[in-house]
This record gives structure tokens, C-alpha cells and sequence, in this order.
């Protein structure tokens, strides 16, 4: 992890102007910690942390230079990559595609039409994430009313685990709007707080509300500027306590493409930006799922094929 990651511990007392009174109102309106503010603008602190532009502009400084938040040698940067840990997903088809399985410390985007798979690989995930990491917590924010249970002790008996423990460890929201999604993402920090090994976050689907409440041309930018919003705290989130954030996305035909395939992810350019990795799914033949490995900053662009089995995601 960075230098600022391991700096998150020191006491936020210590910067000028912060007494125990407003240490308080900052770590109730979520900065708790020297990371979370020397990440946020003065905007930010200054209308939900109740203090003023002067003031928090002084403490995000000082939170900034107490974590030496500057430039650091590439060498440097590969020795903290020995931190980030895989999430395999017991198909070996798409876990050689990923190089080893799902990034920690990244967003994993997976896009494809209904039926294509994204949620039965987030289920799997959820098994997969407690089996590699035995006694870690899995968050599942559920936009679409389509977590069952039923599908993870299914998957939890294939790789054999116990389906009681498995289910335990994974806590679940539905999400019944986008601000609802929005607040359930930044609540994942007092689930960790609260002692919690968190290793996976699921946000499934990312774009369904937040589609269904702006409509027309009039409301994108508002749109676009909310979902923004929401991929800054989960890459936050991940990358500050090297979880692996896994969302799934909905897809539209576009109307002006006439050659290939004319599916395109929702949400533009912002969630392609902020997700490491994009993965698209689409129905092979004979039962079989394609995964296509479309963007990724490390890994060549690639395919394989699998099966959705009764008991868990299988070579095809």
C-alpha cells in the first residue's frame, strides 16, 4: 500500500485547528481519518464537516504534507503492487484471462445483456472472496432485487464450504434509489471500522437507478455528475483498504452503428475511466458465456468462454 494508506492510522487531533470538538463533527460527516481528508476538497469539508473555508483548508494541507502525499519512484510503486491480492473465481478460463483473479485495490467492471452472467459471477465472488480469504466479510449492495441466498449456498456447497458460515459473512442492502446506493457505498467504511475484514464490495448493477431516474438529454450532466461522484468513493474505498470492488453494468444498442457489435455499457466515459478493469459478457453457444476482456492497464485485451453451472462457474 502507499505511504498515505499506511499513515491513515494517526490520530487527526494532530493537525492545526482540529480539538476534540471538531475531530468529532469530522469524523461524523466521514472524515476520520489523515486519508479521507487529504483526498477531499474544501468544499466538501467545509459544508458537511461545519467548519469554515479558512479552517479547512489549513487541515486538508496539513493532513496532505503529514502523508508526504508527493511523487514516489516507479520501483516504489512495484513494491507496493506486491500488496495487491487476487480473488480467484474458480474457473481457471477466466482467472488465467485476469492474470491470477479479481484486483484488489481496483474497480472490476462487468457489462453485458440480461442473461449474460454479471450477477451469477458476483454471487460466485462472494463465495470465492471468504474462501480465498477465510473469515473476511463480503459488502453485496443490491440495486435489482436479484441477491438470492439460495444461488450462494448452491455455490458455497460446490467448492465445498460451509453455506451458514458463507452467508453470515455476507452483508447485504438493497439499494431503492441512487442516493440510497450512494449512501450505502460510503457506509462500507463503518462496516470496516466496526472490525470487519472486508475483501470484496459488489454493487449490483451500478447503473440502474441512477438510468432509470434521469431521463432525456436535459438530466445527463446531473446524471453523470452523481455517478461520478459514486466511482470516486468506491475506487477511494478500494484502493484505501486494498478491497476489490466488483460492479455490474447494463448495456444499450447504439442506434449509428451499423457493422459489428453495437453494444455499449451505460454511463459513458465516467465509468469506463473509473474502473481498472471492464470486462463484457454476452450468451456463446450451447449454454456457454463469453467473457472479453476489453480494457485493463496491465493485461492484453483477450477472451475465454464458460458455464454457468448448478454448483458453480466451470471451464467450458
Amino acid at each position: 500500500m502507499s505511504s498515505a494508506i499506511e499513515g491513515n492510522d494517526k490520530d487527526i487531533t494532530n493537525l492545526p485547528g482540529v480539538g476534540s470538538k471538531t475531530a468529532e463533527k469530522l469524523e461524523k460527516a466521514g472524515f476520520g481519518d489523515l486519508l479521507s481528508i487529504a483526498v477531499c476538497t474544501v468544499g466538501e469539508m467545509s459544508d458537511q464537516g461545519g467548519v469554515s473555508d479558512r479552517v479547512a483548508r489549513e487541515i486538508i494541507q496539513a493532513a496532505r504534507e503529514m502523508l508526504d502525499m508527493g511523487f514516489q519512484s516507479g520501483t516504489e510503486i512495484l513494491e507496493k503492487r506486491n500488496d495487491v491480492a487476487k480473488i480467484s473465481l474458480g474457473c481457471s478460463h477466466i482467472d488465467n484471462m485476469m492474470d491470477g483473479g479479481f484486483e484488489t485495490g481496483s474497480i472490476t467492471e462487468c457489462f453485458g445483456q440480461y442473461g449474460s452472467g454479471k450477477t451469477q459471477l458476483a454471487l460466485m465472488l462472494a463465495v470465492s472472496a471468504q474462501q480465498d480469504y477465510p473469515g473476511s466479510t463480503v459488502v453485496y449492495i443490491d440495486t435489482e432485487n436479484t441477491f438470492r441466498p439460495e444461488r450462494v449456498v448452491d455455490f458455497a456447497k460446490g467448492q465445498g464450504l460451509d453455506p451458514d458460515e458463507i452467508l453470515k459473512n455476507i452483508k447485504v442492502a438493497r439499494a431503492y434509489n441512487s442516493d440510497h446506493q450512494m449512501l450505502l457505498s460510503e457506509k462500507v467504511e463503518e462496516i470496516i471500522k466496526e472490525g470487519n475484514d472486508v475483501k470484496l464490495v459488489v454493487v449490483d448493477s451500478l447503473t440502474a437507478h441512477f438510468r432509470a431516474e434521469f431521463v432525456g438529454r436535459g438530466t445527463l450532466a446531473r446524471r453523470q455528475q452523481k455517478l461520478n461522484k459514486h466511482m470516486h468513493t468506491l475506487a477511494l474505498i478500494a484502493d484505501k483498504h486494498n478491497l476489490c470492488v466488483y460492479v455490474t453494468n447494463q448495456v444499450m444498442a447504439k442506434p449509428d452503428q451499423f457493422f459489428g457489435d453495437p453494444t455499449e455499457a451505460i454511463g459513458g466515459n465516467i465509468v469506463g475511466h473509473a474502473s481498472t478493469y471492464r470486462i463484457y459478457l454476452r450468451r456463446g453457444r450451447k449454454g456457454t458465456r463469453v467473457a472479453k476482456l476489453i480494457d485493463s492497464p496491465n493485461l492484453p485485451d483477450d477472451e475465454c468462454v464458460f458455464m454457468i453451472t448448478s454448483d458453480g462457474i466451470d471451464d467450458a
